[in-house]
């Protein structure tokens, strides 16, 4: 058995898990994440304030997270951290203070990619939701479908090619006056929309698309942005009378229900189509986007045609958390992998182990 300490410090939350195990049966022992709620004040993350809340909050976040284990760090028998891709100087506090922390206590260190992380997630509650699978990663700042044969071999069949599914939801959630961040507002928003009165185009789905085209996997949101933007402008009246406050509110319940659902059933055809081409029979949402309720219906009524199982993260497991990179870095520690000291952080890497046949 073998006990890992995770750290995670990608974006704007502070955290740090310890799980124990080997191979795919793994305990999570304790889980810490701290979030910065100060950056709803500025309608998105504030890098330079990011960095400077990890510095002040990492020692006691790791010290809680071996407190609610159970365990001294003299305990754990390696140190991980993640190291790409993110902001570069939250990134540089977690890994750091990860290398220091190994050095002196003599442990060693693995390294972790954000993005791979998020593909162990659902494994911590679902034992079931293990390769092969096709995987949607949907997050603030990726999206990415991916076939998983087995662990650390990934075939990347697409990605955004110009916002990301919750980058989307935050600029959507701006232009309909909802606080930050957005996905909750806007989901919370388009269960009251009528999904007859607004109705936004499938933004890169088409049905001449073929296996072996450009966009069959890819997906595209700054359209569907714009067309937010359209329809919030025009401000037409509301057939159903009235206040003019009434109105209005119900009219941007309406966008907000039409937007939901062309980006969900964008994201749900382009992963049936790459479950039914790899003949997968597990499928795996992760990153925050995976919260949603909406697109785990969606996903688990498309997919049940092609008879495969959807495995969701809790909300918890699919924001940016520590057990998930323990859980990672237990994979690559198994199979050998360490980083040295000269580790170091950066915006953006390309997720490891990817295969033959991979967009990059």
């Amino acid at each position: 058995m073998t006990r890992v300490l995770g750290i995670e410090t990608s974006c704007d939350e502070t955290s740090a898990a310890v799980l124990e195990g080997a191979g795919d049966d793994v305990t999570q022992r304790s889980l810490v994440i701290l979030s910065q709620d100060v950056h709803r004040v500025f309608g998105g993350v504030v890098p330079e304030i990011a960095s400077r809340a990890h510095l002040t909050s990492i020692v006691a976040v790791v010290d809680q997270a071996l407190h609610d284990a159970g365990v001294a760090l003299p305990d754990v028998d390696l140190v991980a951290v993640t190291y790409a891709p993110g902001l570069v100087g939250a990134l540089l506090v977690g890994v750091s203070y990860a290398k220091a922390l190994a050095f002196a206590a003599g442990l060693p260190l693995v390294a972790v990619h954000h993005m791979e992380g998020h593909l162990f997630a659902s494994a911590l509650e679902a034992p079931d939701a293990v390769p092969p699978f096709t995987a949607l990663l949907v997050s603030g700042g990726h999206t990415l479908l991916l076939d998983v044969s087995r662990w650390g071999e990934y075939r990347l069949l697409g990605s955004t090619r110009d916002d990301a599914a919750g980058e989307a939801f935050d600029k959507v959630a701006k232009l309909l006056g909802l606080p930050y961040p957005g996905g909750r507002y806007v989901e919370e928003l388009a269960a009251r929309g009528d999904p007859s009165r607004v109705r936004f185009s499938r933004p890169m789905l088409r049905r001449d698309q073929a296996p072996g085209d450009p966009d069959y996997y890819d997906v595209s949101f700054s359209g569907l942005k714009t067309a937010v933007l359209n329809a919030v402008r025009a401000g037409e009246p509301d057939a159903r009378g009235g206040s003019d406050a009434e109105q209005h509110d119900a009219r941007r319940a309406d966008i907000a229900r039409g937007f939901q659902d062309a980006l969900v059933d964008t994201l749900v055809e382009k992963t049936y189509r790459a479950a039914r081409a790899y003949g997968r029979e597990r499928v795996v949402l992760g990153g925050g986007v995976a919260c949603n309720r909406a697109l785990a219906r969606a996903m688990r009524a498309r997919l049940a045609d092609a008879g495969a199982t959807v495995y969701t993260p809790s909300a918890r497991l699919a924001t940016d958390n520590a057990a998930m990179i323990a859980r990672a870095a237990l994979f690559h520690y198994e199979r050998g992998e360490r980083a040295g000291l000269e580790l170091n952080a950066y915006a953006a890497r390309p997720i490891p182990g990817l295969v033959e046949g991979s967009r990059v």
